[in-house]
Order: C-alpha cells, then sequence, then structure tokens
C-alpha cells in the first residue's frame, strides 16, 4: 500500500510539474485576442498568446480508449487533406497532439491546450474530444501548407444547449447520400450535434419500409412538379409543370449507412414520420387509408392538402408497423411525428371520426388528434422511444413526456415549457434558412426560394430563452433547431447557399451563451470561415458590402461619404454610381468616396470574392 501511494503521488507530482511547465510557457508568451483565432461558434473561455507551434509533417496522435481512438482516427483524415502525414500512438511521450479522457460536468465540454508541449485536448469522452478537434482544425490552414502553425492556446468550452440542430428536408426535393452525409459533416463541423431528418411528406416517401412495398414503389414518385413560385400563382392557369416524373427514396441499409456516419460523428438523427397531416403520398399507395374513396396520387404542388390519413384501426395499424421498422433503424431516443398543418376537413366528413368523437366523448374535432398523437406516443414508448411534433400537436392535448419544437414563432415553445414538456425552438421567424436573403421579394439577383425574408443579423440575434419563462421553466428549452424546406431548393448547391453563412450564426446562437455574444465580433469571426468554405467546396452566398444604407451615410455639405467594407477577406468591392450592375470591370472601391446629394443618384456595389464568386449587389438611393 505504501509503494502504491507513493507511486502515486510520484504520478501527481509528474502531472503537476507538466501542468505547470505548460502555464509558464503560456505565461512567457505575449496575449493576443481572442477574436484573431477567428473561431466559430465562439468558446466560452478563450486564451491566445503570439507564441506558435509548429506542427510537424509527421504527426502522431495519442488515443488509448475506444473513444479516444475514433475521435483520432476522424481528425487524422482531416490532417491528411491538409497534406500531414498522421499516425496513431498508445506512446504518450511520442505524441504531438493527444487526446486525454478526464473527468468533466458535461460530456460535451472540453479543454484544448496549445503550448510548446504540444497540442493536448482533454473531454470527458467522444462528443467532447471531438468538439475539441474541430476548434484545433479551425486554427490551422484552411489548405495543406508546407508550414502548419498552432497559436498558443487554452481553451476552456461546454455548449449553452444540448440540442443543436438542423432540418433537411428530403421529401419536396430529394438529396443524394452523399449530400445526406455533407450536410452531417456541416453539423459536425460547427458542433451541431441533431440532424433532423424529414423523410415523409405529401410529395414524396423517402424511407424504406419492408412491410409497405407501395411506399417505395408508388410513394416514393410524384408525376411532375411546379414551375415557379407558387405563393405569385393566382388562377389555375397559372399553375405550371415541368412534365418529369420526380422521386427517390433511401433503403434501410443506406439509411444504416448514413446513422453509422452520424454516429462516429456524434450527430443523433431524428426522423420525422408525417402524421395524421400531410400524408396524401401515404394515400396514394394505400387509399383504403383515407376518410373518402380515393383515387389519390402524390402531391404534385406545395403547400397544405386537405386530404390526410383517416384515424380509424387500419391507419394505427399502419403507422405502428412503420414506427416499428423506424424504431429498429434508429438509435436515437426522439421520433418525430410532425403533427402540422393537418386540415380536418376529411374528419367533420367521415362517420368514422363521428363515432370515435362519440364514444371518446370529445365535441370538438381539434381533440382527435390529441387522442391520435396519444395513441401512437403510447407505442412510441413501447419501444423505447420519446415523441417529438410540431408545436400544433399542443392544441389537442399531449401527454407531459412529449416534446415540441415550436416554429409558429415562440408562442407554442412557451406554452408548452409552461406545462412542464420539452421545448426545441425552431421558429419561422429566426430559424427557417429557407427563407429568402433580400430585403426584395423575389429579387432577380436571388435563387427562386418561398420567400420571407432572414437576414444573418436576425439569425444571430435570436435567444432560445424567452423572458416570459421562469429560471426554472426556461429549463425545458433543450435547444434550437435550425430549418431547412426544400420546396424551391433543387439541389445541394442551393441547398449550400441557403445555409451558408447563415448556419454558422444558428450555431454560435446554439453553442455560446448569449451574454458571450456580439454580432459585430461576430462578423470578422464568421469572415475567416470562407476561406475553409471553399476548401470544402461549399457553394455560400458571397455576402454583399456593408456600408450602402442611410445609417452608414455620413453628410459632408452638400455631399455624402460612404465608407464600405466586405466581410470575406481578400475580396474586392466594385461598385457604380449610374445604376447599372458592377462586376469586375467597374470601379474598384479603395477608400471613402463622396456623391453629391443635390441630384438623385443610385449607388451599387457587390463583393467579389478570392474564388472569383459575387455577392448579389448592394444598392443605396441617393435623393
Amino acid at each position: 500500500m505504501l509503494f502504491n501511494l507513493t507511486l502515486k503521488a510520484r504520478v501527481c507530482g509528474l502531472l503537476a510539474t507538466g501542468l505547470l511547465a505548460s502555464q509558464v510557457a503560456l505565461a512567457q508568451s505575449a496575449e493576443i485576442p481572442a477574436q484573431s483565432l477567428g473561431l466559430v461558434p465562439l468558446p466560452r473561455e478563450v486564451k491566445a498568446y503570439a507564441a506558435t507551434y509548429a506542427l510537424p509533417q509527421k504527426i502522431s496522435v495519442y488515443a488509448a480508449s475506444p473513444a479516444e481512438r475514433n475521435v483520432a482516427t476522424l481528425l487524422q483524415g482531416m490532417l491528411t487533406s491538409l497534406g500531414k502525414t498522421v499516425t496513431l500512438t498508445t506512446n504518450r511521450q511520442a505524441a504531438q497532439i493527444v487526446l486525454a479522457t478526464v473527468a468533466t460536468t458535461s460530456p460535451e465540454a472540453y479543454q484544448l491546450v496549445v503550448d510548446k508541449a504540444g497540442i493536448k485536448i482533454t473531454a470527458a469522452g467522444g462528443p467532447g474530444l471531438f468538439y475539441g478537434t474541430q476548434t484545433l482544425l479551425q486554427l490551422l490552414p484552411p489548405r495543406a501548407a508546407a508550414t502548419a502553425k498552432v497559436p498558443y492556446v487554452r481553451i476552456s468550452d461546454q455548449p449553452a444547449f444540448q440540442w443543436r440542430g438542423g432540418m433537411l428536408d428530403v421529401c419536396r426535393h430529394f438529396f443524394p447520400v452523399s449530400f445526406v452525409k455533407k450536410y452531417i459533416d456541416f453539423l459536425a463541423a460547427y458542433k451541431m450535434n441533431t440532424f433532423h431528418w424529414h423523410l415523409t411528406d405529401d410529395q414524396g416517401w423517402r424511407i424504406e419500409i419492408k412491410k409497405y412495398p407501395k411506399l417505395t414503389e408508388i410513394s416514393a414518385f410524384r408525376s411532375e412538379t411546379l414551375l415557379g413560385a407558387q405563393q405569385q400563382m393566382k388562377t389555375p392557369a397559372d399553375f405550371k409543370y415541368d412534365g418529369t416524373p420526380y422521386g427517390g427514396f433511401y433503403t434501410q441499409e443506406q439509411i444504416k449507412d448514413v446513422i453509422a456516419y452520424a454516429q462516429k460523428r456524434y450527430v443523433t438523427i431524428v426522423p420525422e414520420i408525417e402524421m395524421p397531416g400531410h400524408s396524401v403520398a401515404i394515400l396514394a399507395a394505400y387509399p383504403e387509408l383515407a376518410c373518402k374513396p380515393g383515387p389519390y396520387q402524390t402531391w404534385t404542388k406545395w403547400g397544405v392538402n386537405e386530404d390526410i390519413v383517416c384515424p380509424t384501426e387500419p391507419t394505427f395499424q399502419f403507422f405502428e408497423d412503420v414506427l416499428t421498422e423506424v424504431s429498429a433503424l434508429f438509435p436515437g431516443k426522439y421520433i418525430h411525428i410532425g403533427g402540422d398543418e393537418a386540415p380536418k376537413a376529411r374528419w367533420k366528413e367521415s362517420a368514422a371520426v363521428q363515432e370515435i368523437m362519440k364514444r371518446e366523448g370529445f365535441t370538438d374535432v381539434e381533440k382527435v388528434q390529441g387522442w391520435f398523437n396519444r395513441r401512437i406516443e403510447k407505442f412510441l414508448q413501447s419501444k423505447g422511444k420519446k415523441l417529438i411534433g410540431w408545436d400544433e400537436i399542443l392544441e389537442g392535448g399531449i401527454a407531459p413526456s412529449a416534446a415540441v419544437m415550436s416554429w409558429r414563432g415562440e408562442k407554442g415553445g412557451i406554452e408548452a415549457a409552461q406545462h412542464g414538456h420539452d421545448v426545441v425552438m425552431t421558429p419561422t421567424t429566426n430559424l427557417y434558412l429557407d427563407y429568402g436573403q433580400n430585403p426584395q421579394p423575389h429579387s432577380p439577383y436571388e435563387p427562386l426560394m418561398i420567400g420571407g425574408y432572414l437576414p444573418l443579423a436576425k439569425v444571430y440575434s435570436y435567444n432560445p430563452l424567452p423572458r416570459e419563462l421562469t429560471p426554472e421553466q426556461q429549463k425545458h428549452i433543450m435547444g434550437v433547431g435550425a430549418n431547412m424546406w426544400t420546396e424551391y431548393i433543387t439541389t445541394p448547391e442551393k441547398a449550400e447557399y441557403m445555409l451558408f453563412p447563415r448556419f454558422m450564426a444558428a450555431a454560435e446562437v446554439a453553442w455560446t451563451p448569449a451574454a458571450l455574444k456580439s454580432y459585430e465580433a461576430f462578423l470578422p469571426r464568421m469572415g475567416q470561415q470562407f476561406a475553409r468554405l471553399d476548401a470544402k467546396k461549399i457553394n455560400y452566398r458571397v455576402p454583399e458590402p456593408l456600408g450602402l444604407d442611410s445609417a452608414s451615410v455620413v453628410k459632408q455639405g452638400n455631399k455624402a461619404v460612404l465608407t464600405l467594407r466586405t466581410l470575406v477577406p481578400g475580396s474586392q468591392i466594385r461598385y457604380t454610381l449610374d445604376g447599372k450592375m458592377p462586376d469586375e470591370t467597374t470601379e474598384l472601391y479603395t477608400k471613402p468616396f463622396t456623391v453629391p446629394q443635390n441630384r438623385q443618384i443610385t449607388v451599387r456595389a457587390v463583393t467579389v470574392a478570392p474564388n472569383g464568386r459575387k455577392s448579389p449587389p448592394t444598392e443605396l438611393l441617393i435623393k
């Protein structure tokens, strides 16, 4: 026993000596602003120093436990893409990068220290270690370089919220497995941990269900797709279609592959199986589940369809069979049942529904959906799962254990939290990333989109903790979800255009405590991310120049002084004063310029990024 105690004391002494040496090394280096590191999302505590650690060409990464080895293997692939030769080792003394598990209060917390001894990341397990490596990668050059220097840092970090999600709708438009994995990479790189996979809707059923083969033979395909913006169509003659059959689905083997891919990156997948609304694609294959005779077809329009499944025993049997297969596939604890936008016109006309209302004592048909949801929830519980749905599920009454996604503003989330339900905030006002990025509706300089206006600043400004809730009720706010609906998003490239850079703002909302956030400080940090997006071939939207707004104009007599700036490092600003579209041939902005205020002038400017792509124009009319 004495020997063991002596050995333990010596080990603790050596560890303390190493820690002390590390602290001395950091203290001897001049401190620099943490802002200069360009980290997104912003960590909780950052100390940065002028000294740097030169990462050698040949790198050894220490990893002993299974979780450490998983993270080390992922890091190995990422460093290899930067031109390094990387091996894993169990010899801690020989490693330049050390991944080590230690006791922490949060499984997602981590500490990252870089000093003359090398790089050390510590956490309770895989999630924290992984997030530490994502921070490390943001300290490295975005592309392969002969020398890679890492600034000395001491970073202690953990997330503000447990649910940090991104949703992808693959029903309106289908995306291949390769892009689904890339989307998961987006989540993981910015420390988001939940992938909400919207798999079924009126316009297509995207998941193979062995017991119901017609879902992938019939429901996964529609006869054609609407052309143009539906919200601008006023008469039947306005509706025009492409005449081309469209669809696709994921086999269960493909889904297992995607789940395994996500698990390695500590991303949980929440599948969404819509019910009872948004279900006309089901009726196309199984019309016997409707309240009135068919036939039905997978829908070719967007919006809300009044044809929904009937809440009869065959329908319950169908969904129980489907959810049995879904529950077996997805290891996460939540299954999303939708529950939104379910018109009751067909239910009001149905003798079967009237019988249910009489039997259950309901006087309001909306209560039937609550009864439907509670039956589904009880079944999910039998499979070890928890129900989550859009905020409409509150209207018919839900069990205390059900969770709510608040999308129609915050009202539903506030009500749910006040009644003890867990909540994910995902309001259209701040987190619908399919909404427009230009104040001009249907701008000719933007791709076709569903409408709305959600600029970067508004995404970043969101605080998921409503003031109407008490501190105890705020504990029910699990986090946030950024949604990507795809009525008008037809390709991976367009999805990326709508996601970035707003997705980075959403990630900081989810990870960084509100008290540490500053939009003005976020912008230059975000700017340092564009080179990384370029390296990953992500088709982000190039932000417009700033400065062409009335608040930025400085008046000097009868002249206006305009000062422009770009958010993209290394980019140019090109402008015109004649109302024409700026391009690479028009005036290059190099310093503030003046324009007269005694005549009407339209000033237009664009950012030309280092990759050659241009932003949409921003403009100011001076009268």
